[in-house]
């Protein structure tokens, strides 16, 4: 039997539609099923730094702290992974709440205001003017899987200037390894906590110290 022209055109459509619902149908199973994204927070240091100075070295100091900057690679959301030396991966679905330069911001401030060695921690851009400026940059934030049990290794570089005469008193680079609990992106997330706090702790001295000899 032959199939007239118009009888053979509306089978098409029918066949194509039927297609594209079939489709549009697992795609929608496929979104369903796919877990939803889980959003990770860097936490406050947990142990706060012990005082360094004595209030007769406070007195006039005022720090300014730059918002952190990261190289490539490091400034945006997603949590990267190493299974390789110089391969960076992203958790399909775990990321960090917002950049980590973004996060470190007050944790910097807070632990340096804990340390005790500036009458004035100010977080920039500010109206404020101070003593001392402190320019940070985010090197390397990945959960480590060349070794078992994992790690997260942060490195972050630190650069105090002199506010007046803009000349580079110090730079220091802090590099920290931390054993991850379990070996999951949450494992790792507890581990840059405990990474930051180490290196935020560092910071403080490595401020208070400068301030004191320049």
């Amino acid at each position: 039997m032959t199939l007239l022209p118009t009888t053979r055109m509306r089978l098409q459509r029918t066949a194509i539609a039927a297609l594209l619902i079939f489709v549009g149908g697992c795609s929608a199973f496929r979104q369903a099923n796919d877990p939803p994204p889980a959003f990770f927070s860097l936490a406050s240091p947990a142990s706060a730094t012990a005082s360094i100075a004595t209030r007769a070295h406070v007195v006039g100091a005022t720090l300014i702290v730059n918002p952190p900057e990261a190289v490539a690679g490091f400034d945006s959301q997603r949590i990267i992974y190493v299974r390789q030396a110089h391969e960076l991966e992203y958790f399909a679905h775990n990321q960090w709440i917002d950049t980590p330069a973004r996060m470190l911001s007050p944790l910097i401030v807070a632990a340096i205001e804990r340390g005790g060695a500036f009458r004035a921690v100010v977080h920039a851009p500010s109206t404020a003017t101070g003593d001392l400026r402190l320019d940070t940059e985010i090197i390397r934030l990945q959960h480590e899987f060349l070794q078992h049990p994992s790690r997260v290794h942060f490195t972050l570089r630190a650069t105090l200037v002199d506010s007046a005469s803009r000349r580079v008193l110090a730079t220091h680079e802090f590099d920290a390894f931390v054993t991850a609990a379990t070996e999951d992106p949450y494992g790792g997330v507890l581990a840059a906590d405990q990474a930051v706090a180490n290196v935020l702790e560092e910071l403080a001295t490595f401020c208070a110290n400068v301030k004191l000899v320049r």
